[in-house]
């Protein structure tokens, strides 16, 4: 459908999961909502976001959605959205929409976060609008009471490990289905497209423009196809090509995370006297073996937490997603107590690190696990068979024995219901910058080279030699920063595609 023709169909018709289609007609009492802005505030002692927006003097209010679209008059969920207005010193460009991924990532502080990256004058141009994605955060919230915060580990060393593994994800989908049934099935990303609508309609713009990192580059994918000619400025960092994003969706990563740890492990050894880690790279990946194959014999005590074969994967591959050097340094750090836990001593973790543990294994997490794979199994059918997921372990195991098992593992999406609709397919052309690292560990950078192959209107902004994942105001790239925000500036993309070095 050319983009002109889809503007219009859009313009009257949302399309929808079950039951008679909603018309924009249905929808006007949610699009012509009032907004109570009020001073956002932390909600407790542990919001960092709540008190850096409140720092900013950041406004925030609740958007009311359907629960269903096709149903506009049935339950509804709300919608916890944030605000920095323009400042009045520059001629007012409209609203910046953003999301951080996850997906289930909390968005509601992001403007404060983005109008470092953008500089005074030009987010001063914007309102920069910041929001929870339904099931996240502020927003109304699903948690499915699990026992862990994740829905992504590894497979363990062999088949008896994978298949108590693979039970323990059946129990998982089990738990949502119990708990939040009524609601997983419209915890998704077209649902999440079709909230940004609202919001914009609420915020009384005729189009927004739009930032996604990792999955929000795909959310706003989704966006521009639902609707179209509703975007300005469309700037998506870590792009995920649609037709790569599956429950699996580290499945095709793995070179590119195991040439991350190779690098992170050589710039250990040339802080050997720093961390102790060794004094070549591979030392440094030695020490990391070593780690995996002690976990895999019994479970390591981190303080209060113990983590086993099936978590230390996530904890090192998680590690491996940023180049700059305080992750790195982070993550140096955390080897080094790992492998000390491994030679059987009493360790205590960093705050931090004891946060970063209890969110993962423990029900401290739960809220945010069940978010993301509600969003994820929600959005893409996933039945295979549990013995296909562990053929695919055993195949990558053999070519990238780090990343291979843990990006091909099974998830609780293999038990998961059947989505009410069929993946998003990307058929419009509307202009966007699309930002990337040659070396992006989350999202191949050959998927966003396809991108950009498919969508002509398109530009491609390229950091050179990097092994990070998001770019623009994330890694300190001049040149990346400068780029963005000039398109930002002007709406106007670069004439051909650009490459910054790192």
């Amino acid at each position: 459908m050319a983009a002109g023709a889809a503007a219009c169909a859009a313009a009257v018709l949302i399309t929808a999961p079950t039951g008679a289609a909603a018309t924009e007609r249905d929808l006007d009492a949610y699009h012509t909502q009032h907004l109570r802005w009020q001073p956002c505030a932390a909600e407790n002692d542990g919001d960092a976001a709540g008190r850096a927006l409140a720092a900013a003097g950041a406004q925030c209010a609740e958007v009311t959605v359907p629960l269903d679209y096709s149903d506009p008059h049935g339950p509804t969920l709300t919608v916890a959205i944030s605000r920095l207005p323009s400042t009045g010193t520059g001629e007012r460009i409209g609203a910046l929409l953003m999301n951080p991924g996850g997906p289930a990532g909390t968005g509601l502080d992001m403007p404060v976060q983005l109008a470092g990256s953008m500089g005074e004058e030009l987010a001063g141009r914007y309102d920069l609008i910041g929001f929870d994605p339904r099931g996240v955060g502020r927003s109304t919230p699903v948690d499915c009471g699990w026992p862990v915060g994740s829905g992504i580990f590894g497979p363990g060393p062999d088949r008896g490990s994978y298949l108590r593994h693979a039970a323990a994800q059946w129990e998982l989908a089990e738990r949502c289905r119990a708990t939040e049934g009524e609601t997983l099935p419209y915890l998704t990303t077209r649902n999440t497209a079709r909230d940004m609508d609202v919001i914009r309609h609420a915020l009384g713009e005729r189009r927004i423009s739009y930032l996604g990192y990792s999955y929000g580059s795909y959310l706003g994918e989704v966006y521009t196809q639902l609707f179209p000619g509703r975007t300005d400025r469309v700037v998506l960092d870590g792009v995920i090509h649609p037709g790569r994003y599956t429950p699996t969706l580290l499945r095709g990563t793995e070179a590119a995370n195991e040439a991350a740890l190779a690098e992170w492990a050589d710039w250990a050894a040339q802080r050997q006297d720093r961390y102790g880690l060794g004094a070549t790279g591979q030392e440094v990946r030695d020490v990391v073996d070593t780690i995996r194959a002690a976990a895999e014999q019994a479970p390591l005590r981190v303080g209060a937490h113990t983590i086993d074969a099936h978590t230390v994967p996530l904890l090192l591959f998680s590690g491996i997603g940023s180049g700059v050097d305080a992750s790195r340094d982070r993550l140096a750090t955390s080897v080094g107590l790992l492998a000390r836990a491994a030679a059987g001593e009493q360790v205590t973790p960093d705050p931090d690190f004891a946060e970063e543990l209890s969110h993962l294994t423990t029900a401290a997490g739960s809220a945010y696990g069940s978010a993301q794979m509600a969003i994820i199994c929600g959005d893409v059918a996933a039945p295979r068979g549990v013995d296909a997921y562990w053929q695919d372990i055993e195949r990558a195991r053999a070519v990238h024995p780090f990343a291979g098992p843990l990006a091909n593992n099974i998830t609780p999406c293999e038990f998961w219901d059947e989505p009410l609709e069929a993946p998003t397919v990307l058929d419009n052309d509307i202009p966007a910058l699309l930002v990337a690292a040659t070396g992006d560990p989350r999202t191949p950078y050959e998927g966003t080279v396809e991108m950009r192959e498919e969508w002509p209107a398109s530009r491609l902004l390229t950091l050179e030699g990097a092994a990070h994942h998001a770019v623009y105001g994330e890694y300190g790239n001049a040149c990346v920063d400068d780029q963005v925000n000039t398109y930002l500036r002007t709406g106007i993309l670069p004439a051909g595609d650009l490459s910054c070095p790192a």
